[in-house]
């Protein structure tokens, strides 16, 4: 008989902050996500046999969101949280950039992208002299 997933990994709460757009008001807002840790366990658990064992060897520690629905901070409204993320592994969030140096490289490429102020050519008098009117 083989053996429960929940027999190979500690389970831990945990709240991350998210940041997503309200569908009815369209304003973007910060908001705390509960997610349960899934570390797992140093050695297999006792009974396990060599099926259960190949399994443990090819797990990996992830996090899985309980958060479904969040509440709009603005209009009070619940909507969905998107699904393409209810499951994350840990080892992909290591390598991801925090938000800060994410706004701080934006702010520091857009600074070198600034085009050359171009001078616009003057328009010729018949667009600038006063109008005198249709009689």
């Amino acid at each position: 008989m083989s053996l429960d997933e929940r027999a190979f990994f500690t389970e831990r709460p945990e709240t991350r902050q998210g940041r997503y757009q309200c569908p009815k008001c369209r304003r973007t807002g910060d908001y705390g996500i509960r997610w349960v840790r899934r570390a797992k366990k140093d050695r297999p658990p006792a009974g396990a046999d060599d099926a259960d064992r190949a399994k443990f060897a090819k797990l990996r520690d992830y996090l899985l969101r309980l958060d479904d629905e969040v509440t709009c901070k603005t209009c009070g409204k619940k909507f969905e949280i998107p699904s393409q993320h209810s499951l994350m592994f840990v080892d992909q969030l290591a390598g991801l950039p925090n938000d800060e140096d994410l706004e701080r490289e934006i702010a520091e490429a857009s600074k070198d992208a600034e085009p050359a102020a171009e001078s616009k050519p003057a328009l010729p008098a018949r667009f600038t002299r006063k109008s005198t009117g249709w009689k």
